[in-house]
């Protein structure tokens, strides 16, 4: 299915699946995927689809032998529990999303299974017991985020050596996203490198935040999560305006404009997050399925952004890089 179809039809799947799904249920009892997307269908449409597609690979055929509803929370942590009780007077059989979302939803049911993608310390963030051996209705994928932040300053180090004032843009209401922060002041530090943290809460935050910098520091860390998934063209924009190279944990920011990124493989995540839904539909627990770990990282680099800000990428780090976008 092409992409533009695909999000086409999840963007209109929150109004055209509610009555399709119960109809099947009362008949022959079709289960029912909850999808609750903490973004939009241009942030994370094209991951959900990663899922979706894994899913039709494992013998499922939507409409016919599972139904899938699907919810975008559009930056809102609000609409979360909205959502999670939405799920459960379905009922849905299974809920996939990302993290964000989860303690809504675990505060919306304990019977039905939750299955999480991107998690960076689910035990830390007391959403299940153990990695091994989860417990209660909720597993999914961890993305080591904290090792991670220290590894993505030190590439910025090694493009730049010069480097001394990082730029750090992170929506502070998000748990996650200051823990990485954390991880990143900390890394920089111990490289001599000093932070000046952007804290944003909304989006009318990011302009104000990336103007305060009034050319200063010599890079830019972009932390990912819905706030900034979904602006991630304006603020690139806005960094190359200022001239600053980004870093960002996913490679769709690079796509967008940024200049680098690295980290796990989002849409492989989603795809594996698929695997561990169809082992709940056909009769697993949640708790009894362990929470696995990313296991594909990409550095990912953007010449097309570099000649953009006149900057000479070393042939030796372009190497390094598993993709190249000219």
């Amino acid at each position: 299915m092409r992409r533009r179809k695909f999000l086409t039809l999840i963007g209109g799947a929150a109004a055209a699946w509610p009555l399709a799904a119960r109809a099947q249920q009362q008949v022959g009892k079709v289960p029912i995927i909850g999808l609750l997307g903490p973004g939009t269908t241009f942030s994370h449409g094209p991951w959900f689809e990663a899922f979706a597609r894994r899913i039709r690979e494992l013998g499922w055929i939507e409409g016919q032998t599972v139904a899938m509803e699907y919810r975008w929370a559009e930056a809102r942590p609000e609409r979360y529990a909205e959502f999670a009780a939405e799920f459960v007077r379905m009922p849905v059989d299974v809920v996939f999303t990302t993290v964000p979302a989860v303690p809504a939803l675990k505060q919306a049911t304990s019977v039905i299974p939750i299955v999480f993608a991107l998690g960076s310390d689910p035990v830390g963030d007391g959403l299940v017991a153990s990695l091994s051996h989860p417990g209660g209705n909720v597993t999914g994928l961890s993305t080591q985020a904290s090792d991670l932040a220290s590894k993505r300053v030190g590439i910025l180090r090694d493009v730049f050596p010069q480097l001394k004032l990082l730029a750090l843009l992170g929506n502070v209401d998000n748990p996650q996203i200051v823990l990485e922060m954390r991880e990143v002041e900390g890394a920089a530090q111990k490289l001599g490198i000093e932070v000046a943290p952007l804290e944003v809460h909304r989006v009318e935050d990011i302009a104000p935040a990336l103007e305060s910098l009034k050319s200063r520091a010599q890079a830019l860390y972009v932390c990912i999560d819905p706030l900034t998934n979904i602006n991630r063209v304006s603020i690139n924009s806005m960094a190359r305006a200022s001239r600053l190279p980004t870093m960002h944990d996913l490679r769709e920011s690079v796509e967008a404009g940024g200049l680098m990124s690295y980290g796990p493989n989002f849409p492989d995540q989603f795809r594996r997050a698929a695997d561990v839904v169809d082992k709940i539909l056909r009769g697993a627990k949640a708790g009894d399925i362990p929470v696995e770990q990313a296991d594909k990282f990409e550095l990912v680099v953007s010449l097309r952004t570099a000649k953009a800000l006149a900057l000479a990428i070393p042939e030796s780090f372009l190497l390094r890089a598993d993709e190249v976008i000219e």
